[in-house]
């Protein structure tokens, strides 16, 4: 049986690692390189970078930055942002990235996907989809960063990524994004039975109990952003709290699945008693 991936999503704004809530607000975190080197070493199974200034500012994502993040990389990277053609889906991939994603490009031509998708593979292409509830408690499909309705729905638009050699879908929450509410069930539940392609849920993480949520609601990885940038080793404690119910990586013999975990999902603090028994005690030399 597969093991559900627990994936991290950079989005980059300008070059650095921000955190986004509500796809207008963003804070700084750091360095793509600096954060890619942690969570790697975290245990992370995939990371997502997004240049979400690139394709605003009518350029391609950084290829220098994918190289110097590649380096720090061990597992599969998928790198997107301005991405409008298979050349420069080429230069990410001859960069260091293995798979890239579109969004807004492919919204103006789908044919951008099935391009791709016969030059690389389909297993190369995410298609992005940023979805949020309308008025009329319909879903709709959004873009230049959530402000532009497109006047499709989200089930719609991702049948017919399918069909044009969408590899996967990653279905991000305009609603929930930095909420730390939760993943937007419907709408992944939607969107994941309605294709037969693994879907990517993203948007809302502020609990591990939400990536449980998420892929028992049909969702083949389970993906967050700012989520990651809490705490230390967060993937891991994550991980740890996502076992006992779902088939996850956790190669580590630090689980942390003995000390539990308090109602906001970060792990146990030991008791004072234990703590003091841990430290290391210093005696004077004798002197005879």
């Amino acid at each position: 049986m597969l093991k559900s991936r627990i994936i991290a999503c950079l989005t980059v704004k300008e070059g650095v690692v921000v955190q986004s809530i509500g796809f207008s607000k963003f804070l700084p975190v750091g360095r793509p390189e600096i954060a890619i080197e942690f969570l790697n070493s975290w245990g992370v199974d995939e990371i997502i970078l997004l240049d979400i200034s690139a394709g605003r500012l009518g350029q391609l994502i950084s290829c220098e930055m994918i190289t110097n993040c590649s380096k720090k990389c061990f597992v599969p990277l998928t790198a997107g942002g301005g991405i409008t053609s298979v050349e420069e889906a080429a230069q990410l991939l001859h960069a260091g990235a293995d798979k890239v994603t579109v969004n807004s490009a492919a919204l103006v031509r789908p044919e951008l996907i099935q391009d791709v998708a016969k030059k690389f593979g389909e297993q190369c292409v995410v298609v992005s989809i940023d979805a949020k509830k309308l008025p009329s408690g319909e879903y709709g499909v959004f873009r230049s960063g959530g402000t532009d309705s497109v006047g499709i729905a989200p089930v719609e638009w991702a049948q017919r990524v399918r069909s044009l050699g969408a590899g996967e879908i990653l279905i991000n929450s305009i609603d929930r994004d930095g909420s730390k509410l939760g993943y937007d069930l419907e709408l992944t539940s939607s969107v994941a039975s309605a294709v037969d392609i693994p879907v990517i849920a993203l948007g809302g993480v502020g609990h591990p109990q939400h990536f449980i949520d998420g892929l028992q609601n049909g969702a083949a990885a389970a993906a967050a952003g700012n989520f990651f940038h809490f705490s230390e080793h967060s993937v891991i404690t994550a991980k740890s709290f996502i076992a006992p119910f779902a088939e996850v990586r956790l190669d580590t013999y630090a689980d942390y699945s003995s000390g539990g975990f308090l109602e906001d999902g970060r792990v146990s603090r030991k008791k004072d008693k234990f703590l003091q028994e841990l430290r290391f005690v210093h005696y004077e030399e004798e002197v005879i």
